[in-house]
């Protein structure tokens, strides 16, 4: 593999660029509802993208680890021996200081870390039907024992018609209604706080054409503690939820135990008092 068969100076990131959109955007992230996000068009120049999406590779060209459940049909690759160099680039580009302090400035989050393992993340691609039901995220890296901060998201899909669907969806806290959705179009990235109420996801199967698949790349960033009201304070795993249209069943529970939530509440000598009398 010849890593100069790609120009590398297109994939510099360009510092000031950044700074200023940052700071353009920083307010609006901080207000938007139902958790703070933002959404950003034209995010990089084309050409690193159009060099991406020509490498990207199709469904049946290397070994994606498959989700095939009730709350889940899609595609992933986190592995960097599947990638294209122009992605490789372009991922540790996006994992960078100058990318890191790009989000700090945008979400006002100090200290944040990148995964150099791609965690959850790397290359994600979902075919005509199907979804990622509503859910939260695993809140704590399992490697790494650090909590998770951010989510980057970076849409690859050109030409990408209302009708094709897969819009990420953000919903309230209380799971009641939807307060957001994204169309995945190209050169559109998103970036959102990831807690223990961010409820998020791609529920309704594609109906894009055959030939045609759903490309994204995500990037997940991290801190060393985050503030107690983000969390209900075990590390957990995804977490879906059902939306009130919704009758799939789930194959783990879609609520943080109560358990959790008085471990949060209550001291020692009454949590074990609880535990105690759930035990007869």
């Amino acid at each position: 593999m010849n890593v100069m068969n790609v120009t590398l100076p297109m994939f510099r990131l360009d510092v000031d660029y950044l700074k200023a959109l940052a700071i353009k955007h920083r307010e609006e992230y901080a207000a938007a509802q139902p958790f703070p996000h933002i959404v950003i068009d034209n995010f990089l120049p084309e050409s690193i993208l159009e060099e991406v999406l020509k490498e990207f590779p199709n469904p049946k060209q290397i070994d994606w680890q498959t989700f095939q459940t009730p709350a889940e049909k899609k595609l992933a690759s986190k592995h960097e021996q599947q990638m294209g160099d122009a992605t490789r680039l372009l991922l540790y580009s996006l994992n960078s200081s100058t990318f890191i302090t790009f989000l700090e400035i945008l979400t006002g989050i100090d200290g944040l870390l990148p995964d150099p393992h791609f965690e959850g993340g790397g290359l994600h691609q979902i075919e005509r039907g199907g979804f990622l039901k509503m859910h939260v995220d695993f809140n704590q890296h399992r490697k790494l024992r650090l909590d998770r901060r951010l989510n980057f998201l970076l849409y690859l899909n050109q030409d990408w018609k209302e009708e094709y669907g897969g819009h990420l969806e953000l919903w309230d806290q209380n799971m009641t209604q939807c307060e957001k959705k994204i169309l995945p179009v190209f050169n559109r990235c998103v970036v959102f706080s990831t807690t223990d109420f961010s409820y998020h996801g791609h529920p309704e199967p594609l109906t894009c054409p055959e030939h045609r698949t759903r490309k994204s790349l995500a990037l997940y960033y991290y801190s060393n503690g985050r503030p107690l009201e983000e969390t209900l304070g075990n590390p957990h795993t995804t977490i879906f939820q059902t939306r009130p249209q919704d009758d799939f069943q789930l194959s783990e529970p879609s609520n943080i135990t109560a358990k959790s939530i008085l471990k949060q509440l209550l001291p020692p000598i009454l949590l074990d008092t609880y535990k105690a009398l759930r035990s007869r």
